[in-house]
């Protein structure tokens, strides 16, 4: 009987002291619970046994754990941060519901409520109808039409763009446009990025960037990419890389003046980025760009763009970007020393 309970008190002592290995492992455990898991380690060979498994375990995650990927970082945390803006507009609205007709006020007074429900009930059915056959008043509607049709100038500093859809076409031209803004009176515009109309809007869009959902604004610069000849567009992708808050965006507006003329304004905000820019994704495409711009021989060197090259080479704490900024120099030729 002596042994048969010495053997069941061993099984639960085991089992407590698992539970509590990881952290062991980790060295997470705090000192008094640590000198306990100690003791029964000292007379447990399973448990120490266990416990090797343990460290081997995080070694391994250790040795092959790799930064996430700078895109998927910002595009959880737009979805987060847009998850607590609907649930912050959701408690709003319950407050305000709730100040208007407490639920506690009904409760208790049962014929004052049914009073109130048949008025409402009343005043819907009698006015709905009339609401919805009312016909719109001539220029005041704003929809969508064709990219050579006349329209009122759009207001940007009011209209807001709710959405983005594009529709493929075929046979190798742009594809279709359609924006969905929220203004006193909603509307679309559609065309494609061909379209002055379109092109505005998503250039506003980029230089608005602290009013526009993330989402919106990397559908935008994916759109312009095949305008970054355009002076207007280049101008939008190198204001969204030098002050977009969010590393996605910034990233993307790198790779699409990828191509863009005149090379000295790109080479610029690839320097700006490479100096300033603190998320190594977009500093490692920075340097990548510049990189091949050295290698293509379309870009001629300055004193300024040695001298940050030189610096990214000696002094960056990323080593994939010191040594692209090496070979970046090496692929200008020979300079003057620094």
């Amino acid at each position: 009987m002596q042994q048969e309970l010495d053997r069941r008190n061993s099984c639960r002592e085991c089992a407590e002291v698992e539970s509590r290995l990881a952290l062991v492992a980790a060295d997470e455990l705090n000192p008094g619970e640590l000198a306990e898991v100690v003791e029964h380690l000292a007379r447990c060979a399973g448990c120490r046994e266990s416990l090797e498994c343990e460290k081997e375990l995080l070694a391994l995650i250790a040795e092959h754990r790799t930064e996430p990927d700078a895109s998927l970082l910002a595009s959880c945390r737009a979805g987060l941060e847009d998850a607590l803006d609907r649930e912050e507009e959701r408690g709003s609205f319950r407050r305000l519901v709730s100040g208007i007709v407490p639920g506690g006020w009904l409760a208790p007074r049962p014929a004052w409520s049914a009073a109130l429900l048949l008025v409402l009930g009343f005043s819907v059915g009698m006015l709905a109808p009339r609401l919805i056959h009312q016909p719109a008043v001539a220029g005041n509607s704003k929809v969508a039409a064709p990219a050579d049709s006349s329209r009122s100038p759009i207001d940007l500093h009011t209209a807001q763009v709710a959405g983005i859809n594009v529709i493929p076409a075929s046979d190798n031209q742009p594809p279709q446009v359609e924006l969905q803004l929220r203004a006193q009176q909603p509307f679309k515009v559609q065309g494609t990025v061909n379209n002055d109309d379109v092109k505005s809007l998503l250039i506003h869009v980029l230089r608005s960037n602290d009013r526009f959902d993330p989402d919106v604004r990397l559908d935008a610069v994916d759109l312009l990419r095949a305008r970054n000849n355009d002076s207007d567009v280049r101008a939008a992708l190198c204001h969204a890389v030098h002050t977009d808050s969010n590393a996605a965006v910034r990233l993307k507006a790198l790779e699409a003046l990828n191509g863009a003329e005149p090379q000295d304004l790109i080479r610029q905000t690839l320097l700006d980025a490479l100096v300033d820019d603190k998320n190594p994704g977009v500093r490692v495409e920075a340097i990548n760009a510049l990189r091949g711009m050295a290698a293509n021989g379309q870009v001629v060197a300055d004193d300024h763009m040695l001298a940050v090259l030189h610096e990214r080479m000696r002094k960056d704490p990323n080593t994939y970007i010191r040594i692209q900024s090496a070979a970046a120099i090496r692929d200008l030729g020979p300079r003057e020393k620094f």
